[in-house]
């Protein structure tokens, strides 16, 4: 396979790995995480289960779409070895992916088995979320480190120490963005366990009168918006400094995600987070995530960040 073949693989990877995140998100807003009982990898200890319920059938394709993610990503490693050299750039990225997915299938299982799935809104849960999170969004960038580095156009450098100071701001940026996914990831398991107390004034929220997991959804929208105002802030930096017509793209459509982010999320506290709108958020955020990893590795190899 030539390298530009590699290189159209890995970027189908990426966009199905999006489709699974999506889709796994439907079954913890639907609740049907327990679908298969505390079952893993048999569901409700059968291979195929006999009538099997709505949450059932749900989280079987979860389980068969997150299986076949682990499957092509293992392609990808073999792959990236057969088109690069030893100890290359390309092939470390496949492998870090490799062992974030491995780990994303562990998560999976673990929240099975320790039943924290459906209605369970233990602490527990909130921290096996957030760290579902932060795996999935180092694995949407190695994935995306694996489509720059099969890149022939562009003349890579590897990543060194002295890199630390030139990519304060995307690290940042980075954190600032994977905090916002974990806060939201915990709004977002607050609406689906507690839909039933709609819209509520702000003294409740205020007084302790609600779940945890309620009173936690207002961390959200603050870290949001600031996160949102730093990237568009550092977003104005890039533009103003660098002048290419690949970096410039990358410019508005980070900047675009992310004020249209902030607009679906308005929509979606007004519409009560309906399941639909949820999706629809998730996936315009995941979407930022990977835009903004792609202009931070262009930047590194081109030394745009000065």
């Amino acid at each position: 396979m030539s390298l530009s073949g590699f290189r159209t693989f890995a970027w189908a990877t990426l966009i199905y790995m999006l489709f699974v995140i999506v889709w796994g998100a439907f079954v913890r807003a639907t609740g049907s995480g327990a679908g298969c009982g505390d079952h893993w990898p048999l569901c409700n200890g059968q291979v195929i289960p006999r009538a099997p319920t709505a949450e059932t059938l749900i989280e079987i394709s979860h389980r068969l779409t997150s299986g076949l993610a682990l499957v092509v990503v293992v392609i990808l490693f073999f792959m990236a070895r057969r088109v690069s050299a030893k100890k290359s750039a390309l092939r470390s990225a496949a492998g870090w992916s490799l062992g974030f997915v491995l780990v994303e299938a562990l998560i999976g299982a673990g929240l099975v088995l320790f039943e924290l799935v459906a209605h369970n809104a233990s602490l527990k849960r909130v921290f096996s979320m957030s760290a579902h999170l932060l795996n999935t969004f180092a694995l949407l960038g190695a994935l995306c480190l694996v489509v720059h580095r099969a890149d022939a156009s562009i003349q890579h450098r590897k990543f060194n120490s002295s890199d630390l100071d030139v990519l304060k701001l995307p690290i940042v940026t980075a954190l600032l963005l994977s905090l916002t996914g974990m806060t939201g990831a915990i709004a977002a398991l607050g609406d689906t366990l507690y839909s039933a107390f709609g819209s509520m004034p702000l003294q409740a929220y205020l007084d302790n009168e609600l779940p945890l997991l309620l009173r936690l959804r207002l961390v959200h929208p603050v870290v949001a918006i600031a996160t949102a105002a730093f990237v568009v802030w550092y977003q104005g930096q890039v533009a103003v400094r660098f002048r290419e017509a690949s970096m410039t793209q990358l410019t508005w459509l980070v900047s675009g995600l992310t004020l249209l982010e902030i607009g679906l999320g308005f929509v979606n506290v007004y519409l009560m987070a309906p399941v639909w709108m949820q999706l629809v958020h998730l996936g315009v955020g995941v979407s930022l995530w990977i835009s903004f990893m792609h202009q931070s590795f262009l930047a590194h190899s081109k030394s745009l960040i000065k």
